[in-house]
């Protein structure tokens, strides 16, 4: 399964050079969830069974809006006057917080 490793670094080059010269559609690379459908692809191919599938659907629906405050620091470290590097161990752990908080107290299983 050395093809999901290919895909995903080519997503990493094409973001990193298209960034470069339009950030808008470096973006737009970003949000599409290439990484994931790849990855429902191989889960089912693995054990074709839906219900496996389906949960992972069910959890990541959950995970990425929880993932989210990662970006804000990033989106606002020119406004507030702080480095790249700054920013993103902000964003690691507001998204540490919010995910670690759901692992805790949400439900085990959806």
């Amino acid at each position: 399964m050395w093809w999901r490793a290919v895909i995903a670094g080519l997503v990493v080059a094409g973001v990193s050079e298209l960034a470069d010269r339009l950030p808008r559609l470096g973006a737009l690379l970003l949000t599409l969830p290439i990484v994931s459908l790849v990855a429902f692809i191989a889960v089912w191919q693995k054990d074709q069974d839906l219900s496996v599938v389906s949960r992972l659907a069910r959890e990541t629906l959950i995970l990425v809006p929880l993932g989210l405050p990662f970006f804000v620091p990033l989106a606002l470290s020119d406004r507030l006057g702080i480095n790249f590097w700054v920013a993103y161990l902000l964003g690691l752990a507001l998204a540490a917080s919010t995910i670690g908080l759901w692992f805790w107290l949400g439900p085990k299983s959806l």
